[in-house]
């Protein structure tokens, strides 16, 4: 039986709206094409507040928090950065409401020495503003920026040795979380593959303990980052993270949210087209021609201006793999639609945000980013596009960047990639030099930047895409040397693309049309055999 949220095109059926970058567009697709939509959103928890108090009163595997915490202990509150969620959500945000909490609690039992760190790794720092907007006002306040503040994964006075894996991996985290008594871990859960062991393991690290994990050998061995149990760089965290909480005492609080990404007046977004009202209808007309007669640079800020309604819909808390366990079955239960069959031909547009990107412009590799890693990984159990498949995306790859966040990433699609996109061989001939580049690390210390690693950590999270799919085209680019840079195809319409796809596909090929954003999983099943009951 076919799940509500996919649905097959006939004749009759509307055009449907794709984000290219910060534009919306309508695009026409044969009829017997599968488009997969997102769940409805999961329905908010009644009382937020009542719900972490009660998780961290009745943690998993784990005494309660209350029951931990004495008088003159030292303590350090970790937490997710603004990678996540996307968009940001209104406030207050659900960090805020956790922090809130548990600071009362150290209160209550006499802790007053505790400090609070921004789990960056190698992201780039946040903002004071943007900080405020996920810890509230009388945190920041009180707070900023002594006893709260951006991890520094340069800092080497600041990190501390832990240990090694049975393999040699090497956990080095921050000095202030391995010397404290007690690390309290506060999780905003987006997807599948945040949290669990990647918080404090990842999120407090530096190079040094990346390099295991975030490689592409070990990329390559990923068959859904979205699927933890499938996932080599969710194996390769684990073993450090067992690592991690056997020297430090970690209480995990782990969230998720539903995926109410539209406030009310474009909430339509969310739904099958053919269902969309007269009024929805006129709304996107209205949006679409104001949105095309904007400068883009004015769209990128209407977009980032506008906070997504996310609400609160599970808190657990306790030992980290006891309540990550939790966290998934809720990830899991608001994006995975069952899809029965692979498809020839993928099609999606790509947003004008991703998870490093925040406050700044989708630049041409956080395109591939997108495309060849979240995309072609938003699956559970084989991938939805067959071997060798053809994916189709909508963005206009405008060569483009953020010099304050972005820097390493301009030399790396400039330099680099017109050597080789051959990510062996860009691990090998370039990360070291990069992540040794005085200028970008002084940039990633003292300004908003991403380290300069990053730029290379972002082409190995498109690896496994690359190794699967056969092509990428891409619809509506502005120009034609990104598209090449990134060794993508370019086609000037939807049918003008299907066309060239459909040289390397099946006389009849299966096109499906993943409708992002909101987050979609396809839950992939094995197509039944004639003659075989359901």
């Amino acid at each position: 039986m076919t799940h509500p949220c996919v649905v097959t095109l006939d004749r009759k059926s509307a055009p449907r709206v794709l984000f290219a970058g910060n534009r919306l567009i309508e695009v026409d697709l044969p009829a017997g094409t599968r488009v997969i939509y997102p769940k409805p959103p999961l329905e908010g928890l009644r009382d937020p507040d009542a719900a972490i108090r009660y998780a961290i009163n009745h943690p998993y595997n784990r005494e309660p928090l209350y029951a931990l915490l004495r008088p003159g202990m030292k303590v350090v509150i970790a937490m997710d950065d603004i990678s996540l969620p996307l968009p940001p959500m209104k406030r207050p945000d659900v960090r805020e409401r956790v922090l809130t909490i548990v600071l009362q609690l150290l209160a209550d039992h006499g802790v007053d020495d505790f400090e609070m760190i921004i789990a960056t790794s190698v992201h780039r720092k946040m903002t004071g503003p943007e900080v405020r907007h996920i810890v509230g006002d009388r945190i920041f306040d009180a707070y900023w920026p002594k006893r709260l503040y951006n991890h520094d994964a340069e800092d080497r006075d600041n990190m501390a040795f832990v240990g090694e894996t049975d393999l040699g991996e090497r956990v080095v985290l921050n000095k202030k979380a391995v010397e404290a008594d007690l690390v309290i871990y506060v999780n905003l859960n987006l997807v599948p593959m945040d949290g669990g062991h990647k918080s404090v393991a990842v999120g407090l690290c530096g190079y040094e303990s990346l390099k295991p994990h975030h490689n592409p050998k070990v990329m390559r061995k990923c068959h859904s980052y979205m699927d933890p149990k499938t996932s080599e760089l969710n194996t390769v965290v684990e073993r450090m993270g067992k690592v991690t909480n056997k020297v430090l005492k970690v209480f995990t609080i782990e969230t998720t949210v539903n995926n109410r990404m539209f406030d009310r007046a474009l909430s339509f977004l969310h739904k099958n087209e053919d269902d969309w009202s007269g009024n929805e209808r006129l709304a996107f007309k209205g949006m679409q021609f104001a949105l095309d007669r904007t400068p883009d640079e004015a769209r990128q800020k209407i977009f980032e201006r506008v906070p997504s309604p996310f609400e609160l819909t599970g808190v657990f808390a306790g030992e980290t793999e006891a309540a990550h366990a939790h966290t998934l079955k809720r990830c899991f239960e608001q994006y995975c639609v069952p899809v029965e069959g692979q498809a020839d031909i993928l099609v999606s547009g790509i947003p004008y945000v991703s998870p490093y990107n925040v406050n700044a412009f989708l630049n041409p590799l956080l395109v591939q980013v997108m495309a060849q890693g979240y995309l072609f990984n938003m699956y559970r159990g084989q991938p939805l596009v067959k071997k060798g498949g053809t994916i189709i995306i909508t963005h206009p790859c405008t060569d483009r960047f953020d010099h304050a966040q972005h820097a390493p990433y301009v030399e790396f699609v400039h330099r680099l990639l017109p050597e080789t996109r051959d990510a062996m061989e860009l691990h090998k001939r370039f990360e070291h030099e990069f992540a040794a580049h005085p200028a970008y690390l002084q940039m990633y210390r003292r300004g908003n930047a991403y380290h300069p690693v990053h730029a290379f950590f972002m082409w190995y999270w498109g690896e496994a895409g690359r190794q699967h799919v056969g092509r990428v085209i891409v619809v509506g680019a502005d120009n034609a040397y990104i598209p090449q840079v990134l060794g993508y195809e370019t086609a000037r319409s939807m049918h003008e693309a299907l066309e060239m796809a459909k040289d390397t596909a099946p006389s009849s090929p299966q096109i499906t049309c993943m409708h992002l954003p909101p987050i979609v999983m396809a839950d992939m099943v094995m197509p039944r055999s004639p003659g075989v009951a359901p």
